[in-house]
Parts: C-alpha cells; structure tokens; sequence
C-alpha cells in the first residue's frame, strides 16, 4: 500500500512596505505573486512602520502604492519601531514579524523580490533562509581573531551548540564553514517564536558585542549576524527540498535593478518587465523614477548589453563599478 505523504500546510508571506523605493518593491512583489503562484492561499501581509520616534519623517506607503498593494490582494498591517527604525532600517524585517498570524508558518521576502514560479505547497516546517549570499561578515582585519573565535563566541553567548552548525565538507577558518544566510528571505513554522528570538538575539548583540567581535562593523550585516542563530536554536539549518528553489528558480531576489540587469537569465528579466506592464500596475511603478528610467524608459536594456552572462566579473563591485562607470547606476 502506498504510503500517504502530509501535506505542507498553507502558509503566509510577509514583507515591508513603506514610503518610496520598498513600497514600489513591494508592489512589483505582489504583482509577480499573483501572476506567478496562482495556487497561493495563505495571505501576502505587507508590514508598514508607523511615524514615531524612531523615523524622523513619516514612513508609511505613498498613497497610490498603498491602493496597488490591496488591488493585488495584500493586506497592509502597521507596526511600531521600538528597537530600530530609521537608524537601522533593516530592522523591519525583524520587528514586522509581529504583524504574521501565530497559527500558520510564514516565509519572509525582502521586497525586491521577484515570483518566477509557483510558491503553493512548499514545507515551511523547518527553519532555513537563503544561501544566496557571499563571505561578507566577519570582515577579516589585521588583529582580529578569526571566522570560528567570533562565530564561536556568538553560540556560547546563547548557550547554541556550535560544532553542529558548521559544514564540515568546508576547510577551517573558511567562510563558508560557518552557518550564514542571506536575509533576503527566511522562514519557519512559529512566526511568534521566531520573532522573539530575532528581536532578543539582534538587539543582544547590537548593545552588547562580544569581545572578540569589538570590531567587526553591524551595519548593514546585523540581521545577518542574527538570523543564523535564530534557525540553528530553533532547530533549523541550510535550506534543503524544495525550498531551496527560492534561491533562483521559484524567486529572484534582485536586490538592485541596475544589477539585475546585469546579470539575471533572459527568462527573468523577461518576467519583471511582463509583471511591471499592466497599465494598473505601470501608472504607479513609474512613479518612481529608477523605475521609470531601467524599466519603461529602456534603460535596463542598455544596462543588459554591457555585460555578458555567460562570463560575468566575479565579484559584485566590478559589477556595480562598470555600470556606474557608464552612468548608469540608479537605486
């Protein structure tokens, strides 16, 4: 007899949304999520921080953004910056968790991402986030004391067992030994729990670094720093199945649109400029004017013919340093 296999249960996806460029991400977001994953059935939740002491202007979505988004089916949750805001804007990701439903697992999306395929059916039991990033933290200094000192001093700060995070498969004192992610998208079961424990473990080790990271820079890595020791407490680790297609063929984060020009697949560019041409859609994405410009006005595609894909720089800076280079670089 065939034995019956769980089904994944319904989950919901939360991202931000605020005034300018996130808002405008956000809405491409939801665009590429209904056209692409129409078999999604949990709620698109879009965390938008209030005015407070913490912003020092009014960050809430403009207001044709805002009428985009709930077009498109989101539902637009405000919360309160208590521990980050302006100072550190990529602490909304971390405090926005608080406006998931506790009774469903959630997968966070930074805004500049994009839905190539469908998302319905993906298992969000496990802990995991994406391995879509490069050695950027710690940074390697003339005195400093090494990737598994700082990693190490991180664990036993929260009492994590560390030789059960590292890739073995990996040398010593090699970056990629060491758990670490790309915030730009995570996930997990319990969104209650998860947020308390990122909340907890950042503004930890915002306030009180350990020794051995006296001087590694936080900003903009803090979330990053965090989330690993987030997912291995919570028994989680390196993405695996079918969640792992979120690093590329089910999502791209794009992060940047002079970079995405650059060096994503035909197949995707052609994907975000079909999402950004409904006239709905493109009267309220050019309103932003990178936007406007790499998208609608072609810019993208002169972008697109500096560089060839199949032989790409290998590091991100010469990337951004070309297109720069010819004008071109807008965020």
């Amino acid at each position: 007899m065939a034995r019956k296999t769980k089904a994944a249960k319904p989950f919901n996806i939360l991202c931000i949304g605020q005034q300018g460029r996130v808002g405008h991400e956000a809405a491409l977001l939801a665009a590429s999520l209904r056209a692409r994953s129409p078999g999604f059935a949990g709620q698109l939740i879009v965390a938008e921080p209030q005015p407070g002491p913490l912003w020092p202007g009014d960050p809430r979505l403009d207001p044709p953004v805002r009428g985009l988004l709930e077009d498109l089916g989101a539902t637009i949750v405000p919360f309160e910056s208590r521990a980050f805001g302006a100072a550190y804007p990529n602490g909304n990701k971390i405090e926005g968790l608080a406006c998931l439903p506790g009774d469903a697992p959630f997968l966070f999306l930074d805004s500049d991402t994009l839905i190539l395929g469908e998302l319905a059916g993906l298992d969000l039991s496990r802990p995991t986030a994406s391995m879509q990033r490069e050695g950027t933290w710690p940074v390697e200094e003339l005195y400093w004391p090494g990737y598994t000192a700082i990693w190490k001093s991180l664990y036993d700060r929260f009492g994590l067992d560390f030789d059960s995070s590292l890739d073995l498969s990996q040398p010593d004192e090699y970056w990629g030994r060491y758990l670490y992610f790309n915030a730009g998208w995570f996930c997990g079961p319990d969104p209650a729990g998860f947020h308390r424990r990122f909340l907890d473990i950042a503004v930890s080790i915002r306030d009180d670094p350990t020794p051995e990271m006296a001087i590694q820079p936080l900003d903009p890595w803090l979330d990053q720093v965090a989330l690993p020791l987030v997912i291995h407490g919570l028994g989680g680790g390196r993405p695996a199945g079918a969640v792992a297609a979120l690093d590329g063929e089910l999502a791209c984060h794009w992060r940047v649109l002079p970079l995405a020009y650059a060096r994503e697949p035909d197949a995707t560019i052609a994907v975000l400029e079909e999402i950004a041409a409904p006239n709905p859609v493109k009267k309220v994405l050019k309103g932003y004017d990178p936007f406007r410009r790499m998208i609608y006005q072609g810019r993208g595609r002169k972008v697109r013919a500096l560089f060839d894909r199949s032989d790409l720089p290998a590091q991100e800076r010469q990337i951004r340093n070309r297109i720069k280079k010819e004008g071109f670089w807008m965020r």
